[in-house]
Parts: C-alpha cells; structure tokens; sequence
C-alpha cells in the first residue's frame, strides 16, 4: 500500500503505446520510412538546415511558419518530403503545435500535392494540439477525395484517445460500408479502445472481422497477448504466440515481454527465462523503453545479476539515463532489498537531473517506510526539502502510513493534515481515513477527534463512518458529546444502527463539552 502511488510511475515503460505502435499517416505516402529518420538527420549533422532551425524552437510560442518562410527568403528551397520528415521527428518530440503549424503551412502552397496521408496526420496533430470538435470539423471539410482509409483511420484513432466508443463504433461501420477495412490499422484502434475500457468481451469479434477483411499484424498479436494478460490466461496466449509464428509474423520485444510476464506469474521460471533472453535480443537503442520492461521482468524474478548486466548495458548504449529509467533502476533495487545501492543510485540521479521529480524521491523514502526506518525517512524527507524537492501529497501520505504502523498519532494527524492540505481537490482515500481513526479512537482523545472531523468536514468529506469513528472516540473516552445527531444532520449525515447503538451508549456517560468548542 504504501507504493501504491510510486509504482504508477513505473508503469509509463511497460504500456503497449498504440501511437507507438501505429502510424495514422500508413497508407498515404507521407509518413514513410518512419524507422530510418533521427534527429541527427533532420538536424543536418550540424550544419544550417530547416530541420535544425525547427527543431530548435522549442518554445511553442514561436512559429513554425515564420522560420520557414525566413528560410525561402533567404533563398533555399524547400521540398515535400524534408518536411514530412521534420514533421514526424516533432512527432515524435511531442512537439505537436510546431509540427501542425508546419501541415498548416503546406496546405497553403500551390506546389506542394498533400495526398489523404498528409491530411491523416494534419487531423490527427488537430486532435492533440486543439481538441475533437476541430478534428472532426476538419474531417468533414476534406475533399472528397481525400476521405480515404488513412484519414478516417487518424479521426478514428483521435475517437480512441478520448475514449469514444460508440463514435469509433460507428465510423467503423462507416468504414467498412465504404471498403476502407482492408488494413489491421483501424482493428487495431479498436482493441485498443476495448482493452484500455475493459471491454474485454468485445476483443474476439475484432480479430475475428480483422482475419476476414485482412491479417493481423504484429501490434494486433501483442494487443492480443496484452488481453491475456489481463486475464492471466498463459495457455491461450501460446496459442495466439503459435498463430503469430504461423502466420510468419517476427514478434518484437513487446511480444516477448507480454509472455514473459505471465510466465512469471504463473511461475514458469524456464519458460520466463528463455523468453526474456528472446526479448532482450530484440531490444536495442531504437526502442529504448524496451530496456526498462527488461529491467522490471529481472526484478519480478529476482535475478538481481540479471537487472545490474541491463542496467550497464543501458550506461554503455546511451549518453544519459532519463528519470523513468532512474525511477524503474530504483524501484528494482529497493524490491530486491538493495536500499544501499538505491540510495547510491538516487544520489546519482540528483547529482545529473534538471527535473528534481519528487516521485523519485518518494520511491527512497517508502522503502525507508516500508523497512520500518521512520527515523530514517524524516530525516530524508527534511533533506528532500533542503534540496529543493517540494513534497507533494504523496510524500505526507507516505509519512502518515508510517507512524499509522507506529502508531504516533500526533504524527499520523500531523502528516495527513498535510497531504489533505497540498492539493487543490482531494479524493479521499477511504482506507487511509479509516486507519486515521482507528489510531485516534485507540487513543481515546476526544479532542484530538474533533478536530479532525472539522477538518474533514472543511476537505469536503464527512459520512456516517466518520461520525461512528467520532462516538467511539466518545465510549473509549466515556464521555458523551453533545447534539451528535443534529450535527449530523446540519452535515447532511444519516444515521445508521451503529450511530443509534452509540448514541444510546454515550447518552449514559458523562457530558463533554469539547464537541462544542470545535464544531
């Protein structure tokens, strides 16, 4: 529990990517030889090239078609593919509002023929940089003959990012009225879709209508594997494995690591061991995320030789490691019981990051907590501060699951005040305000208890088990507040048969007047 929130962190380098995987530009000419572009080409090594001059900007406030246009003044020519090619490294980059401003620009020279894949990824960057009204708006305005299966694929998978079922459901059957079915791409979106929406019953029909109007792909096989997974169903997924195989389609590292982790979990230490050996040969510096599921598949199987050999393997292959590969390193380590090495680790990720991401920070400090180390993890939450990381509600939920295990309540109030109050909107956790209670009825301190229900009443959460909690302070005490019920109902609170019971228990005792001072 007390990793529940840094763990997520480490889930950004296991996900299987659709916008990875799938190019919505497939079909139409633009988007080509998407593997073979780096930035080092569009930058031209270098020397003074439109592509280093775009890639430069960063800033999004600066136009992408004002540089190009000082780059026709100054007498250059520009040509269709080198900007194809620049658009999808700002892809790549995330740099989308650059790369739509460059699409924009096209669209408006005379000379330059756009084909339906130049337009699939002009409205797919119209969905990332202004939202689905204008993509769709887009979409509708196209040429006739323009309207094709890359560009209904790219609005398709824009239906997909935002989650739209019943929208994605029906340009689908639009599709296919209009013959446009004939690519595992738009099959794809939709496991996708039905996969990330738990909609798990609707994933065979899919692949079902992909095998009759076309074939699966790879990311079809490893979406596939990726439900099996879901399900912990190994046996099926050796099937699906086995059809891949069949069909002469090469798995690539995401398909071995989707079978080398049911296998883990299933404890098939052989099977696990030789599919992850298949995976790492198929890992290298063009997808380097692959590097980190490697390192994670290590820790689930304890092989602490196995995670130390890919980590250096990572050092030698790339000039820096980012803070995902740090974080997934760290948590491996702390997993594994290596808090010393962790914590060399994290002093190294200091001494290189220009992020000072908490989480990372966070990760140290739970396995101090996790390890019963409180002593430790105040004195590394305070040198957190000193160094300039700024606590977020993680790291007071942190402390406050700490001294809920020492039972220290002053702590345990001090801290979750703490991590209520740094956030704008709080969800509660039901379980943590439980535990909260607990400590403060085992302590008996009716003052203590008040004052935590004004607080939570002030966080915009108070129910009938919190105003139970409340009466049972009360009956440990033996004292018996004042207008609980009432109070209550100015709370819009019911009362339940505990409340009564309570109630008619702490009616007996003596009266205590605290309730009055803090409510």
């Amino acid at each position: 529990m007390l990793l529940r929130a840094v763990r997520a962190s480490i889930a950004a380098a296991r996900y299987l990517s659709t916008e990875a995987a799938v190019d919505v530009g497939t079909g139409g000419g633009a988007t080509t030889t998407a593997t073979s572009t780096t930035t080092k080409d569009i930058g031209g090594g270098g020397r003074d090239t439109l592509g280093r001059r775009l890639l430069k900007l960063v800033y999004t406030k600066r136009s992408a078609a004002i540089t190009i246009r000082k780059w026709i003044d100054e007498g250059h020519a520009v040509r269709k593919y080198e900007l194809n090619r620049i658009v999808r490294e700002l892809r790549k980059l995330k740099r989308y509002k650059h790369a739509l401003e460059v699409c924009e620009w096209m669209t408006l020279q005379q000379d330059i023929k756009l084909l339906p894949g130049d337009y699939a990824v002009h409205l797919d960057l119209i969905g990332k940089v202004r939202g689905l009204t204008s993509a769709e708006k887009f979409f509708e305005d196209l040429p006739e003959e323009m309207i094709g299966q890359p560009t209904c694929s790219a609005l398709l998978h824009t239906y997909v990012q935002n989650k739209l079922s019943e929208k994605a459901e029906a340009l689908m059957e639009k599709m296919s009225r209009d013959g446009f079915l004939n690519h595992p791409l738009p099959y794809n979106h939709m496991l996708s879709l039905y996969i990330s929406g738990g909609e798990l019953e609707k994933v065979p029909k899919i692949i079902q209508e992909l095998k009759i109007n076309s074939s699966p792909d790879v990311v079809t096989y490893n979406l596939w594997l990726t439900v099996c997974a879901s399900q912990n169903d190994f046996e099926t997924a050796e099937k699906v494995f086995l059809e891949m195989k069949k069909a002469k389609i090469d798995p690539d590292w995401m398909t071995y690591s989707a079978l080398t982790n049911l296998y883990i979990k299933n404890e098939l230490i052989e099977k696990a061991a030789f599919t992850l050996k298949e995976m790492e040969k198929r890992s290298s510096n063009k997808n380097r995320v692959a590097y980190s599921s490697l390192l994670t598949l290590h820790t689930n199987m304890g092989d602490k030789d196995g995670i130390h050999r890919i980590w250096k393997k990572m050092k030698s292959s790339f000039r820096k490691m980012n803070d995902a590969e740090y974080t997934c390193m760290i948590s491996s380590l702390v997993k594994l019981g290596e808090l010393k090495e962790a914590e060399c680790l994290y002093t190294e990720w200091e001494s290189v990051s220009v992020t000072g991401d908490v989480r990372i920070a966070n990760i140290v400090l739970a396995a101090y907590i996790n390890a019963n180390q409180m002593e430790m993890a105040e004195k590394f939450s305070h040198l957190m501060v000193q160094k300039g990381h700024t606590p977020c509600y993680t790291t007071w939920e942190l402390l406050t699951w700490g001294y809920v295990k020492t039972k220290q309540v002053k702590n345990v109030l001090d801290y979750f005040k703490k991590a209520v109050g740094s956030v704008k909107k709080w969800s509660p956790d039901k379980g943590l305000v439980r535990e909260v209670w607990k400590i403060v009825e085992d302590e008996g301190n009716i003052a203590e208890a008040e004052q935590l229900l004004v607080f939570l009443r002030n966080a915009g959460y108070v129910s009938t088990e919190i105003y139970n909690s409340l009466l049972r302070t009360y009956e440990k005490a033996g004292k018996m507040p004042l207008i609980v019920a009432e109070r209550m109902k100015q709370d819009n609170v019911q009362l339940d048969e505990e409340t009564h019971n309570l109630i008619k228990i702490t009616s007996q005792m003596c009266v205590s007047e605290i309730s009055s001072g803090f409510s």
